[in-house]
Formats: C-alpha cells, structure tokens, sequence
C-alpha cells in the first residue's frame, strides 16, 4: 500500500519515497517481502504518488487514492489478486522477511490484523494516532494485515519491526535509531 498522500510527514517528498537510513521506505518494504515466502509483490498506488508509481520496479495496482480502506478494496478487486492477500504498508522501514514470515505463520484463516499495544509505541516514541481497544488493552494497528473474505483474527506483538510506522519525521529519527 503505498498511494496515501502522507500529509503528517510534512515533507515535499512522496511518503513512499521518504528516505530512512537512506533508502526509499517503500524499498526496504519491498526489499523484506523478498525476502519473506511471499510468492507475489504487487503495489497499491494512486494518484496521490506519482514518483512512487514511477520509481517501483513491481507491478503496480492503480487506485483511486480515497483513502486506505478505499484503496484496499480498489487492489483487492483486481483480477490478479487472490485471498488471502498479505498487505503491507509502505511506511514500515524496518520489517524484514523474518517478521513477515513470522505473521504469514501465525495465520490460521480468515482476516488477520497484527496489531502492537500503544504503550510500546508510546514507549518507542513514535506517533500512535489510531488506537483502539482490544480485549481490555489499547492496541494500535501496524499497517500489515492478511485480508481474506472470512472471520476476523488478530495476532498481537510488540516486535519493533512493525511498530514503527513512520508518520512524522521524529517517527523517522526512531527509526533510524534501529537501523
């Protein structure tokens, strides 16, 4: 997924193609589904990130750039995509094909969101806009999910490897800080 607009970032700069450690952050994103057990890469895009569509040496989705949910269902309609469909956003500089692996293996069916507590993120010091409960705990979402047309799991860690997401640039200076 890597067609929002990444307003909170403040920079000239595509989300997408924002550099940590000096790399594009959807290059280490597609760096660590290479090296997981996925069998197919395919990028969201839209509109909003022409650069990004430019650069990204994968297919490539078009979607309307509404918006995540939006965006989602755009790919998911596509022919060439099945379910269950791991999605990944392209704002996570840190995964690798471990941790990736690692979600693909906790997946039992159905849809799965992986989920971290906001207090690790809060601990991290990372931006945690979104939270919301989950059996009792203040959870936040990562931005990696196995979306499938059945039930609805989650599977919840506190592995900064999906806890860092970058939405501003402090988010960025912690991320760099575990490269």
């Amino acid at each position: 997924m890597c067609g929002g607009r990444g307003t909170r970032l403040d920079t000239a700069v595509e989300k997408p193609l924002f550099r940590v450690g000096g790399v594009p952050m959807v290059d280490r994103v597609v760096d660590a589904l290479a090296e997981s057990g996925v069998e197919e890469v395919y990028a969201a895009t839209s509109p909003n990130a022409p650069a990004t569509s430019a650069h990204l040496d994968v297919p490539a989705i078009e979607t309307p750039g509404d918006g995540y949910v939006a965006d989602l269902d755009a790919a998911l309609s596509d022919d060439r995509l099945s379910t269950p469909a791991l999605t990944v956003a392209a704002d996570l500089p840190l995964l690798d094909g471990e941790i990736l692996d690692r979600v693909l293996a906790v997946h039992e069916g159905g849809s799965m969101s992986v989920l971290t507590p906001a207090a690790r993120k809060r601990d991290l010091g990372v931006s945690d806009d979104t939270t919301f409960e989950r059996d009792g705990r203040e959870v936040a979402p990562t931005g990696v999910n196995v979306v499938d047309e059945t039930g609805e799991d989650a599977w919840l860690t506190d592995d900064v490897r999906v806890a860092v997401n970058v939405n501003t640039l402090a988010d960025a200076h912690v991320a760099e800080q575990f490269l």
